[in-house]
């Protein structure tokens, strides 16, 4: 099935509310281009002056709030705007969108990634979920979804067969899967899918009280757990961001002023010009800090580790990030779809924008290194900040 430019933004979608579904193909750019919306959907506020507007109404620039389009006038429309990150949803779709922001998903909790092998595997299974319950572990290879072989679908493909086609996409629907356990026999469970809790937020205490915080996507309420979890902190902090797919602005500012007392966390541009993007003071400054990045960290997570690095409060260790700097507007259509376009760019507090090159890390991480270890052994080093 090829991937259209629709398909490739649900993508990041399914990889925002499954946890870093996507984390092998998103670093190899197996599957086209990933993205996540910078900042929290807009409220439905189109004029009713617009419900009828055609496409070829729209001046370059325009809202397209409240214009009647058709799914392949909106794409058409994305298209002649050379849009990469531009993407439709239906209203069915967005809402699902939205839900996840909101730190909730419809699935069987299970994520699943591909490696350069062409398996097709369970990367992470959430605890309680349906998954968890009938067995499934990290690790097990997914051989069918319902009747189809999983290897011979694009991974977004399997993503979007785990949470529902179209009238599937209920709590207590049933997906059918084929699973095997190393050289073990090859087994089928029926899954029902529920309203499940994303977790994007992972606190691991290591030796000599050094915490490791794992922020899978910027999803409501992630900054206020991340805050928790640091009081008390002071050995230090791991802020893993490896296969961080974005997600809410407003929330990576929020993590961001955790370890910040105030000042400036970067920039972005929407349709009512530069907005600028602070911390408020009285964040932890003294507490030793390293971030972990890779290829798969991108947007929002680029402009906190961004924002970070800039004001030398981090150490970023690990490999190049992603490069997605934009930022999408979304509009709502007169059929209740949403367009989402991009709108300009975010910039670090120096005046970086990760879009296409993304942001190098202070200490790298070769292929064979084990970057988690890297990190520790430079956390190590920095010391106590007086």
């Amino acid at each position: 099935m090829p991937e259209t430019p629709r398909r490739a933004r649900q993508a990041a979608t399914l990889s925002l509310v499954f946890g870093a579904v996507l984390l092998a193909g998103a670093a190899t750019g197996a599957w086209g281009d990933p993205g996540t919306p910078a900042h929290r959907p807009s409220a439905d506020a189109a004029p009713a002056a617009r419900a009828a507007a055609a496409p070829g109404a729209l001046a370059a620039g325009q809202d397209p709030a409240g214009a009647a389009l058709s799914e392949q006038q909106a794409e058409r429309l994305i298209g002649a705007n050379g849009d990469r990150w531009g993407a439709y949803y239906s209203a069915q779709e967005y809402a699902e969108f939205s839900q996840g922001l909101d730190g909730r998903y419809l699935g069987v909790g299970l994520s699943v990634g591909r490696g350069q092998d062409g398996v097709t595997a369970v990367s992470q299974v959430q605890p309680a979920g349906p998954a968890a319950e009938a067995g499934i572990a990290a690790g097990d290879r997914l051989l069918r979804v319902d009747q189809d072989q999983a290897d011979r679908l694009p991974v977004t493909e399997v993503v979007a067969r785990l949470r529902g086609r179209e009238g599937e996409r209920q709590a207590g629907s049933e997906v059918t899967l084929a699973v095997q356990r190393g050289d073990g026999d090859v087994r089928e469970v029926r899954l029902r899918r529920a309203l499940l809790d994303s977790q994007q937020v992972a606190v691991e205490r290591l030796d000599k009280g050094v915490l490791r915080i794992t922020v899978r996507a910027f999803t409501s309420g992630v900054a206020e757990q991340v805050r928790a979890a640091v009081a008390g902190a002071h050995a230090g902090v791991v802020l893993d961001l490896r296969g961080n797919s974005g997600g809410l602005v407003e929330e990576a500012v929020g993590t961001a002023a955790v370890f910040l007392d105030g000042g400036p966390v970067g920039s972005y541009q929407d349709r009512g010009g530069t907005r600028e993007l602070t911390a408020p003071p009285g964040g932890d400054q003294r507490t030793p800090l390293v971030v972990l990045v890779d290829g798969g960290t991108m947007s929002a997570a680029e402009l906190l580790a961004g924002a970070l690095q800039d004001r030398s409060r981090a150490v970023v260790v690990g490999a190049r990030t992603f490069g997605k700097g934009t930022v999408q507007q979304p509009s709502r259509l007169a059929d209740g779809a949403v367009l989402e376009l991009t709108v300009g760019r975010y910039h670090t507090p120096a005046g970086r924008s990760p879009e296409g090159t993304g942001l190098t890390p202070d200490v790298p991480a070769t292929a064979s290194e084990d970057a988690g270890a890297l990190a520790l052994r430079v956390l190590a080093g920095l010391g106590t900040r007086a």
